[in-house]
């Protein structure tokens, strides 16, 4: 079964237009004009229970906005959304049973009094029986750690404490379905991982369906098994990390130090024939480029490793961060053209 089925959607947003000068601005107060703008421009994709999503692009590329629209916070220009079997904008009520947002800027919790408190106020609202709360309440707090910040107000808890919080509060109902929109921004790496852990933990003891949108490609590596990359509201890619990596990786680069000093030549000599290139780093440590779509890396090392002495070996990989990076960065039509089509394929498939 789905649990996020969405088809052709669209989002359009009328901005004002603003005249220069100010006869410009008079006019402006009596006679507006407005651009159309489309944020996501009719996307298609379906998420299955139980799994876990990343949802990555650049500012403005339509993360957000299709967030908003997913929990019924926006309504959608066109197209057809399912979460959960409910359409989010006209079924609120039944719908957010089902679901738990975390938005990294934006707080569910009040800022004024104790966590606690905000806490039961979200188990009125959500409607959690005394005994579900009480168990819930119990596990979330053993997990993340929050024995000592429930009679803290939150205005008095640190960036990492809070968000440690937000996650709880959105769970405290047993969503079946978690949105998170950037939830580690700002936080440091310690308590990023711990998130990482706690969500990775709660998916396989409830089979909880993430979707996560964050800038923090790490998230991405540590959770996901699938990504979908939006570029300018369209979808340019949506399939395996794994995968992503394979078609756009450039290659791996492996660090070999040796007990002594190492000839250049010799390591070219003995790995003649491959499509290699070798560099020094030291008299004792050299390095070696494998291309992605090249020889292994197991073929290379055999024939050092058969012949030389070898005290420590590195093999440094092209990470996920690099690879969306340099798509975004190329800016390249063609790049863009090569994983639409791959997307298509495999839809039709």
């Amino acid at each position: 079964m789905l649990a996020i089925d969405v088809h052709r959607l669209r989002k359009q947003f009328k901005v004002q237009k603003n005249r220069e000068g100010l006869k410009g601005a008079i006019r402006d107060l009596f006679n507006r004009e407005y651009n159309q703008v489309t944020a996501v421009k009719d996307i298609s994709f379906q998420i299955p229970q139980g799994e876990i999503c990343g949802y990555i692009g650049e500012n403005g590329a339509g993360k957000s906005t299709t967030i908003k629209m997913l929990t019924g916070i926006l309504v959608p220009t066109a197209g057809d959304i399912r979460v959960n079997g409910y359409i989010p904008h006209k079924e609120r009520e039944k719908f957010v049973q089902g679901i738990g947002v975390v938005f990294g800027q934006r707080s569910q919790l009040w800022w004024d009094i104790g966590v606690i408190e905000s806490f039961q106020l979200l188990k009125k609202v959500y409607r959690v029986s005394e005994t579900d709360y009480k168990e819930r309440l119990d596990e979330l707090v053993e997990r993340l750690h929050l024995g000592e910040l429930l009679n803290r107000p939150v205005r008095k808890l640190s960036l990492g404490q809070r968000m440690r919080c937000e996650l709880a509060a959105s769970l405290l109902h047993n969503p079946q379905i978690l949105f998170l929109d950037e939830p580690t921004i700002g936080l440091d790496i310690v308590v990023k991982t711990e998130i990482r852990e706690f969500l990775k933990s709660m998916n396989a003891r409830y089979g909880t369906t993430i979707l996560l949108t964050t800038h923090d490609l790490q998230d991405i590596e540590a959770l996901c098994s699938r990504v979908i990359m939006l570029d300018d509201g369209n979808i340019i890619y949506d399939g395996g990390l794994e995968e992503l990596k394979a078609r756009w990786g450039k290659g791996k680069e492996v660090i070999l130090r040796f007990p002594e000093s190492v000839s250049l030549f010799r390591l070219q000599e003995l790995t003649r024939g491959l499509e290699v290139s070798w560099s020094a780093e030291t008299d004792r440590t050299a390095k070696v480029w494998i291309p992605q779509q090249g020889v292994g890396v197991s073929e290379v090392l055999s024939r050092v490793v058969g012949v030389m002495n070898i005290e420590d070996i590195k093999i440094v990989e092209t990470n996920t961060d690099d690879i969306v990076r340099e798509i975004y960065k190329t800016g390249s039509a063609e790049v863009k053209k090569e994983l639409t089509e791959e997307r298509e394929v495999t839809v039709r498939a």
